[in-house]
């Protein structure tokens, strides 16, 4: 009954606006989600010395760890540079053209003869994947009216599970031929930026807050030091930290859970291909668990507030790293506990696209929801580097991972400095 009154007044223009950014953010997902999937098999390959045995664990998470940190720093990079983009010249343009971005260089990435060409082409995926957030959440929040704003934010995050089952389902269908055509589906979400292209138009409220404001190049230029003006450098700083915190538990812990899988000790003797099914199985339940965390947090929002349910997911992420990292000795025991892990550690990500677009007005709505969620990413990009690190210092990826847990702590430190939200209107 509540899902059928929140349906109800909403248009078919808003459903297809909702579908097409959703569906972007899948494709978004995968792309990103894809390189943890194959990471192993593919450095093994790039890595190794002809004539020399197989390339070493330690190794692998070093160079591994390397590509994760640079495909953040792209992330960040792209993410603040097209929200100024989105809001100068639009948000479906900027939709259309990272999309294309992110989908040719994962097609690319196919190419690498070397482990530094392979870091490439993911930094520039990545400028693709970060700009096509700060668009796609501007552009729901801006179309969808105030009292179901939130739920569809909530709907569009949940691309994300989506996005990573797609990307272990194509890992499962394609694991008897390598890890270059995983690559090449990645080439797949060049037909959704037509989509956008055809039947999605800029909103009106960018419309009229480009119109009113008649800004010159020079003010265009500015929209980042806006964010820093005294009414909004606390929504900047705390939307950042929390941003921070995020990215840097789900890439430094959540996402090695691909190695963790191959390191059990009852999957050991399984062939390659088998080992890699299992790893396909794992990540799909894991996001099974995300999906239910996305589509929770809106509702929980509503009614709670936005604070006290970041405070629970950062809670729930701070213990269920360690459990599921340093306790199980069996894949079935890992399998019941990734949807927990998921549900918390992914579902915190429902938040930024409702909390963010409510800091900032129209005019740098897209400038400061694309900076908080993507400059952390800086910060965050050593936390896979880092992981790399610990697995040297303390001898497994379960230690390393469960250490990277401790950042979420920060995140309960950050939450009291956070402006509460809830129910008020988008800023005009």
């Amino acid at each position: 009954m509540r899902l059928t009154s929140w349906c109800d007044g909403i248009t078919r223009y808003q459903w297809l606006v909702l579908f097409v950014a959703w569906l972007g953010w899948v494709f978004d997902s995968m792309d990103a989600t894809i390189y943890a999937l194959v990471m192993h098999p593919a450095l093994h390959d790039l890595l190794r010395t002809p004539g020399a045995g197989p390339v070493s664990t330690d190794v692998i998470g070093w160079y591994g760890g390397i590509i994760f940190s640079i495909f953040l720093i792209g992330w960040a990079f792209g993410g603040v540079l097209f929200g100024v983009v989105a809001d100068n010249f639009g948000r479906t343009k900027t939709l259309v053209f990272t999309i294309l971005i992110y989908a040719v260089f994962t097609g690319m990435a196919a190419l690498s003869r070397t482990w530094w060409e392979l870091a490439l082409f993911r930094f520039l995926t990545a400028l693709g994947i970060g700009g096509e957030w700060a668009a796609g959440a501007s552009l729901v929040a801006e179309v969808f009216p105030e009292e179901k704003r939130a739920q569809a934010a909530g709907l569009l995050q949940s691309a994300w599970a989506a996005g990573f089952l797609v990307a272990a389902i194509i890992a499962l269908l394609l694991r008897d031929h390598g890890w270059r055509p995983v690559f090449v589906v990645g080439i797949a979400p060049a037909v959704v930026a037509l989509l956008v292209r055809l039947w999605v138009k800029e909103p009106e409220r960018w419309i009229n807050a480009r119109a009113e404001e008649r800004q010159s190049h020079t003010r265009g230029r500015r929209r980042l030091a806006e964010l820093f003006a005294p009414g909004l450098v606390r929504s900047t700083v705390v939307g950042s930290g929390l941003a921070f915190v995020a990215v840097f538990g789900l890439w430094g812990a959540t996402n090695w859970t691909p190695t963790l899988i191959r390191a059990l000790p009852d999957l050991r003797d399984l062939s390659p291909s088998e080992l890699t099914a299992r790893v396909s199985y794992a990540t799909m339940v894991l996001n099974i668990g995300a999906v239910f965390g996305y589509l929770s947090f809106a509702p929980l929002a509503d009614r709670l507030g936005r604070r006290p349910v970041f405070a629970l997911m950062c809670v729930g992420s701070l213990l269920m790293l360690p459990v599921t990292f340093l306790t199980p000795r069996s894949y079935v025991h890992v399998l019941l506990l990734l949807p927990l892990l998921g549900f918390f550690n992914n579902g915190i990500f429902s938040g930024f696209p409702i909390y963010l677009p409510e800091l900032y007005p129209t005019r740098i709505r897209a400038t400061g929801a694309g900076f908080c969620f993507n400059v952390g990413r800086v910060l965050a990009s050593t936390g896979p580097f880092l992981t790399g690190c610990l697995v040297t210092a303390l001898g497994s990826f379960g230690r390393a991972a469960s250490a990277v847990a401790v950042v979420y702590v920060v995140g309960l430190l950050i939450l009291p400095f956070a402006p509460e939200t809830r129910g008020k209107p988008l800023p005009p």
